[in-house]
This record gives structure tokens, C-alpha cells and sequence, in this order.
């Protein structure tokens, strides 16, 4: 099958999209409003960047109201972004729930915010990594809205932390994005593999 630009609106894009694209590593996004309330979101379009300097980037759709984490972002110019994993799996999933923009995410997934060591947004203690993030830019695409951020300080676990500066996958444990659905990362392997 092939399906061209002028046919797009004849199927589901979106799933098609996010059904091959997979999987997808998950930014847990943790930002403070202006008036200090606390907000935790989940978003799967997420990446790597630049490595000089180190920059993270993540989409925010912005269909209907301003989701509470690009407001944020916009008004402070900071946030962190915490990886899942398989532990903080059911949390995360909750704090993805369309709440309120005065309910703080952190008590709704029954979880502690550990202060940050650069910025005022808190990090999610539990999460084996944490990246402090400086805005960089908002880049407006379509209905979405990309965010650029500069990472100024990197937090881990020491039990995913190994001595050679690599983070620890199986330690690690983390949660990737699929269509709807979610998938371990659990198996790795070397490329040529054997016959």
C-alpha cells in the first residue's frame, strides 16, 4: 500500500504514524507554573537533540486549551525532564490524565519532588535520571509546538550509574511509547549478530 499526501485524509495518519514510529522514549516533564503549583506530564515525541551543547527536545500538541506544561515552560523557561521507568509505569500514566491546571500532578501520582539543584521546578525523586533544562526555544509546527532545552545539571541513581560514565540499561528499566500502548525495553543485543 501506498498512501500519498492527497490521500492522507482518507486514513488514520496519526495511528499510522505513531504505530511506526516505535518505540518511542517517553520525557516525563516535571515544570512550575508562575504561581508555584506543580505540573507532571508524560510526552512520547521526545529526543536527543544536540550534544554540544546538550539539548533535549520535546512536542507539545496544542489543540484546544494550552497544555499546562508549555504555559509553564513559556513563563519560566525551565523544567526537568525524569525518565520511567518500569516502577514509576501506573504514576506516570495518571499524571497523563487531563487534570485541572491548579492540581498538582505530584500528589495526584502519589509521588516526592525532590528539589532541584539549578532551577525551581522540582524532579521526581523516584526516577533513576533527571535533566534540569534551561528553554532554549519554542519552535511552532503545525498544531504542535516543539521544545528545545539546555541541559544544565544531570542527576542519577547510583545503583543505574556504572563507573565507565554509562547508565545502566537493565537499572535503567525503562518504559517506551508504542501506538496506545506501552513496551519494556528489557532485551539488548550487538550488531553484526551471528547466524
Amino acid at each position: 500500500m501506498i498512501i500519498q499526501q492527497n490521500q492522507f485524509h482518507d486514513h488514520n495518519m496519526s495511528k499510522l504514524i505513531k504505530g511506526a514510529v516505535v518505540p518511542r522514549p517517553i520525557a516525563w516533564v516535571s515544570s512550575l507554573s508562575s504561581q508555584g503549583v506543580r505540573n507532571l506530564a508524560p510526552f512520547s515525541f521526545f529526543t536527543v537533540a544536540s550534544m554540544n551543547p546538550i539539548t533535549l527536545c520535546f512536542s507539545v500538541g496544542a489543540e484546544g486549551r494550552a497544555k499546562d506544561t508549555l504555559v509553564n515552560i513559556r513563563e519560566t523557561g525551565q523544567f526537568v525532564v525524569n525518565i520511567v521507568s518500569e516502577s514509576l509505569a501506573n504514576q506516570m500514566h495518571e499524571s497523563s490524565k487531563a487534570h485541572e491546571s491548579e492540581v498538582d500532578e505530584f500528589k495526584k501520582a502519589d509521588l516526592k519532588a525532590a528539589e532541584s539543584k539549578t532551577i525551581q521546578p522540582p524532579r521526581v525523586m523516584e526516577a533513576p535520571v533527571n535533566m534540569e533544562c534551561e528553554l532554549d526555544q519554542v519552535i511552532e509546527i503545525g498544531t504542535n509546538h516543539l521544545i528545545l532545552g539546555k541541559v544544565v545539571c544531570y542527576h542519577i541513581q547510583e545503583d543505574v550509574y556504572m563507573e565507565t560514565d554509562k547508565v545502566d540499561p537493565y537499572k535503567l528499566a525503562p518504559v517506551g511509547r508504542m501506538a496506545g500502548d506501552y513496551t519494556y525495553v528489557k532485551e539488548f543485543y550487538k550488531l553484526p549478530t551471528s547466524e
